[in-house]
């Protein structure tokens, strides 16, 4: 098991549940250091007094707040622990909501609480499964780096997790960003939703980071001194080319058949949509073919009325 990055008990109504927080993630990115180029020397970050250009150690640096020009109020570790923090050693349920009412871009890290004590396995159990049943998700409180915080407790497997979450004024609106008068004919949506419904998958475990598999095949060449490994066919994909919404759409759905390996259906997969310059010469070559067929209507009606009145002369005659 990872190290425990905090330590306390879950409050549930009058259960308490001791608890071990620990990451539920792992990073797997690639780190780079800062280096001089002339000798490859390392670059250090240091932090230094602004006033004497001493180099501080870390037992040297206290907190404060900046609350004007050259005035800054010094906050002491001692005094924050003293601060009346409730929720200081303890995850407080609040609440209990509906998964789906919960905003996903207020879910920040995540992290696993494993039970502190063979005491603590009947309560954890009981929460779990009382999640489980009722098909909800709990709303906590609880104290991080100093700061209270909300947290968001699902049942993930046999485990319980701890989603940090942000409060509700600190997400944006994004009420200035979304784009205004725009126009789409149904069929360009009934063709997106085509696509989606193409490229529907059953999960995303299959996902994995290739770039960081690039970088690990670059860095492992140059160290071994050997080529460094020109670019995967088909990764150097043309961006920022402009191209009509319908052929996208309809190259986005042929190209993803294609991968799951269903056989393409012209007639269903290719929705041919009329350029108003073409409805335009339609419409023209339309009208004159009505002309034209009213001219020989006409010609031919004119053309027969000699014939019907010679042929009432010859019967009259006889």
């Amino acid at each position: 098991m990872p190290r425990p990055l905090w330590t306390g008990a879950i409050s549930f109504g009058l259960v308490t549940i001791p608890i071990k927080v620990v990451s539920a993630t792992e990073n797997h990115s690639i780190s780079f250091h800062q280096y001089h180029l002339e000798d490859m020397g390392r670059i250090r970050t240091r932090k230094v007094c602004e006033l004497d250009g001493e180099v501080l150690s870390q037992e040297e640096i206290g907190k404060g707040y900046e609350i004007g020009k050259d005035r800054t109020v010094p906050v002491t570790d001692e005094e924050l622990d003293r601060m009346p923090l409730p929720t200081a050693k303890a995850i407080e349920i609040v609440a209990f909501v509906d998964a789906d009412t919960v905003d996903p871009v207020r879910i920040s890290d995540s992290y696993y609480l494993a039970v502190d004590g063979q005491v603590a396995a009947k309560p954890y159990t009981l929460l779990r499964r009382a999640l489980e049943r009722s098909d909800k998700v709990a709303v906590a409180k609880f104290a991080w780096h100093n700061r209270e915080r909300l947290g968001l407790l699902r049942v993930r497997d046999d485990a319980i997790v701890l989603h940090a979450m942000r409060w509700p004024d600190e997400i944006r609106s994004p009420e200035s960003l979304a784009p205004r008068d725009v126009e789409l004919d149904e069929d360009e949506i009934e063709r997106a939703v085509q696509l989606t419904d193409t490229m529907a998958l059953d999960g995303i475990s299959g996902f994995r980071d290739r770039y960081r598999e690039a970088l690990e095949e670059l860095i492992a060449a140059k160290s071994e001194g050997k080529e460094v490994p020109e670019p995967r066919e088909g990764e150097d994909q043309e961006s920022g080319k402009v191209m009509d919404l319908m052929a996208a759409l309809n190259a986005s759905v042929k190209a993803a058949r294609e991968t799951r390996g269903e056989a393409a259906d012209d007639e269903h997969a290719t929705v041919h949509e009329m350029k108003s310059g073409t409805r335009k010469g339609a419409a023209k070559k339309s009208a004159a073919g009505k002309k034209a067929a009213g001219r020989t209507a006409k010609a031919t009606s004119t053309a027969r009325k000699p014939a019907k009145k010679a042929a009432a002369r010859k019967r009259t005659a006889s």
